[in-house]
């Protein structure tokens, strides 16, 4: 007998999902974390006494209905916000502000920004659509797509100019057809572009970022649960799968720390932890990013060198800062903002550069120079949440690029000290009183991230969302699709496969279902 049916490697979102799936289907599942804590990227931390922030995940993204349903997610508590967002450039622009109502963001967009906006969304929405479904990135047990599937997901020649464009072209490409005024639609391009270039490392213009840009804008079919706000922030989600595994009789073991899968006869027999110890499964899922789980866990003998070659290739420069702030309350925003003083605004504010600027700005962090007007977005959970914060105080994030990584570690922690002096100065052109408001904060960057998660390179999405990372280049659960890992029982299952960033699940799942079929 075995110890277990199946041993999960990781208790991020995707390895949490994995784990309840198998679970609730028969196998005797454990899961295996090497922190202190579960939920990996999708967690809610108490950075400082009182204080507790989402570390990098904050919102439970569009789901398909049928993942929804299989892992109970359909009745978590939610924050309910009329406005999602609201964007801006910080010029004395007139803010974008999404309303969650469909009806009232598109009269907000024709009255305040013109019905070429409203007709430039919807032409953005109507590109997308091809390539969204060519990309399948909320296609549950589904297999990544060869170039013809992409291309044969087309239904006219616009939609395969669109393919097209994913695959070669840039954001600005896109956005110069149909958003073309720079000045009146700055916000928009603003955040659109930041939408993209946080998953990749390539400015907007830069030929393949659209790709990303795609990704973005992608949504899944009109039986899909809608994006969500969870009260008590994203960790809430992960506390919820974790109840699922262990109260559905699986096991989750913090503080273990998964040194090598084993394998013998082309087959997965198990894990061997950190403290030397064993433990038996047919069937082993790695939430951890692929090339780490191909390169790093198996024996290189037990692989053919082309299959671990392969993987070595994935590109991780994450290029990003986070920043944490508890605050002595809200922030008051200067004229001609006064609007952000409205709570209702207040749930996340962008202050966003131009393609051109952001495109500018990878150029220089290249070379390692740090942004000097930095593209901003921030998040206000605790004006929605108040158990977040110490009462009449605030938790808020701040998310910015690009941070220079290819500079060597000799200038990393002044390259960090002064970009994040530079996202503070930002902040408090537009609330005067932002810096005096902070007691405390703490600043992230991608090293910190790896460091913390796993992530290599503080790569969140275990492989960037560059096209040649895409369909046929992001391995399924099994590996590649045109080159299978031949090791019986192992499933890949993170970020970094199919379905790919974002807390849709769709990788987690996708392993569980595969593992199941083969069980079966």
């Amino acid at each position: 007998m075995t110890d277990f049916d199946a041993i999960v490697i990781g208790a991020g979102h995707n390895g949490l999902a994995a784990a309840a799936l198998l679970q609730r289907n028969g196998l005797r599942t454990l899961c295996l974390e090497s922190k202190l804590y579960a939920g990996g990227m999708a967690s809610t931390v108490e950075l400082f006494d009182g204080y507790k922030f989402e570390i990098a995940g904050s919102l439970q993204f569009p789901t398909s209905a049928k993942v929804s349903a299989e892992l109970g997610l359909d009745d978590l508590p939610t924050v309910d916000l009329d406005v999602m967002s609201v964007s801006l450039r910080g010029i004395g622009d007139d803010p974008v502000v999404y309303y969650a109502d469909p009806m009232r963001m598109l009269t907000h967009l024709n009255e305040v920004h013109g019905a070429e906006a409203v007709n430039g969304m919807a032409g953005l929405m109507a590109w997308s659509m091809a390539p969204t479904r060519a990309l399948g990135r909320f296609d549950a047990a589904a297999p990544p797509k060869t170039i013809d599937e992409m291309y044969a997901c087309a239904n006219n020649e616009f939609e395969r100019s669109a393919i097209t464009d994913m695959l070669f072209g840039s954001v600005t490409d896109v956005l110069d057809r149909y958003l073309p005024d720079a000045e009146k639609h700055g916000a928009l391009r603003g955040m659109l572009s930041f939408l993209a270039i946080n998953t990749t490392y390539r400015g907007p213009a830069t030929p393949g970022s659209a790709a990303a840009l795609a990704y973005g804008l992608a949504v899944p079919d009109e039986n899909a649960k809608l994006m969500k706000k969870l009260r008590g922030g994203i960790g809430a989600l992960t506390a919820h799968l974790v109840d699922t595994l262990v109260s559905g009789g699986g096991e989750l073991r913090l503080r273990s720390k998964v040194e090598e899968i084993l394998v013998a006869d082309g087959r997965v027999t198990g894990v061997r932890l950190e403290d030397g110890s064993t433990v038996d499964a047919n069937v082993v899922v790695s939430g951890l990013a692929p090339d780490l789980t191909v390169t790093k866990l198996i024996d290189p003998n037990a692989l053919p060198g082309d299959v671990r070659d392969r993987f070595a290739r994935v590109d991780h420069r994450g290029s990003y800062l986070q920043m944490h702030f508890a605050l002595d309350g809200m922030p008051t925003f200067a004229a001609p903002y006064e609007m952000l003083n409205d709570p209702e605004m207040q749930a996340s504010i962008g202050l966003f550069s131009t393609p051109e600027e952001l495109q500018r700005q990878w150029e220089d962090s290249r070379r390692g120079i740090v942004p000097a007007d930095p593209a901003i977005a921030m998040q206000f959970p605790s004006v929605h949440d108040p158990a977040l914060a110490p009462a009449g105080k605030h938790a808020i994030s701040a998310f910015s690029m690009w941070f220079p990584v290819e500079t060597g570690d000799a200038s990393y922690g002044d390259l960090k000290v002064e970009m994040g002096r530079r996202v503070i100065e930002k902040i408090t052109r537009l609330a005067p009183d932002f810096e005096s408001k902070i007691i405390r904060h703490t600043t992230f960057t991608p090293k910190h991230m790896g460091t913390m998660f796993g992530a290599p390179g503080g790569d969140y999405c275990h492989g960037l969302i560059h096209p040649e990372q895409m369909g046929p280049n992001r391995p399924g659960p099994r590996g590649y699709v045109d080159q299978p890992i031949p090791i019986g029982g192992l499933y890949l299952g993170s970020a970094g496969c199919h379905g790919g960033p974002g807390i849709t699940f769709i990788p987690g799942y996708n392993a569980a279902t595969a593992a199941l079929a083969d069980a079966r």
